[in-house]
């Protein structure tokens, strides 16, 4: 199986059952945990040198960050419903979550240095946009985008409906050349309805050094170290995808496949 491919694991004492690190990725930047947890678990995380955004998935939580109590969040039944809700927590403070309901809880994090203060990212901080036209269309909610305090991460979630393309056409942003482009690692991760469906999913560079296309099932987590990466959900299935990206700068400047950008024009 391809190394870009992470499958979900049976959950461990603490209902983990991603655990992505810099290390395991073989990358510098981006760090990504899915758990899923029974109502009444109580979770809590030091973040260290890392700022942390934790969405929930599905669920509702009492939340808190940095000594600070926020209260009960969250809400949907299901990563496929609006007004998703998260927790900032900053570097070298510690954030905690006792659930309740069951709730599935995604964790982002990158590097930081904690110069930030926790906060709620409510439904009503979330900027929701549709992206593309005909079977290009796909719906984006921009949780942490680089409009919104943060010191690396970069996080949004996107409903790609049955039979239609997403980060298409396909585009990259692995070098370091801003203003045209900026070097940000990527998870992409996978929920599909219902949920046995699957998801393709192509990762290559220029020169096909990296060249993969790669099937993901419901919970499967996708790396893009690098190169361009468009994504499709065949008829009948809707999917879901959280996406974080982390870099050296804090900003999103993507260069399109030359091969495909055509389509723009007659957009």
């Amino acid at each position: 199986m391809s190394k870009l491919l992470v499958k979900p694991s049976k959950p461990d004492n603490q209902g983990r059952i991603h655990a992505i690190t810099p290390e395991s990725a073989e990358w510098t930047y981006v760090g990504f945990e899915v758990y899923q947890l029974k109502s009444g678990q109580s979770l809590r995380q030091a973040t260290e040198g890392r700022e942390a955004c934790i969405v929930l998935l599905s669920g509702k939580a009492r939340v808190a960050a940095s000594g600070q109590d926020f209260g009960v969040i969250g809400g949907r039944n299901s990563p496929f419903e609006v007004d998703p809700w998260s927790l900032y927590a900053p570097a070298h403070s510690e954030w905690s979550l006792e659930t309740q309901t069951d709730c599935e809880i995604a964790v982002c994090t990158a590097p930081a240095e904690g110069k930030l203060p926790a906060r709620v990212i409510g439904p009503d901080q979330v900027g929701q946009e549709t992206r593309g036209q005909g079977t290009n269309t796909r719906h984006v909610r921009n949780i942490l985008p680089e409009t919104e305090p943060a010191e690396s991460l970069l996080v949004v979630e996107v409903i790609t409906p049955s039979g239609h393309w997403s980060s298409y056409p396909p585009h990259k942003h692995d070098r370091d050349m801003l203003p045209n482009e900026s070097l940000l690692e990527e998870t992409y991760y996978h929920r599909l309805n219902p949920p046995s469906g699957f998801a393709l999913q192509r990762v290559y560079t220029d020169d096909r050094s990296l060249d993969e296309t790669l099937a993901a099932a419901n919970g499967d987590v996708v790396l893009v170290p690098k190169g361009y990466h468009p994504v499709g959900a065949p008829h009948g299935y809707e999917l879901y995808y959280l996406n974080v990206m982390a870099g050296p700068k804090r900003i999103w400047k993507f260069h399109n496949d030359p091969d495909h950008e055509w389509m723009l024009a007659k957009a």
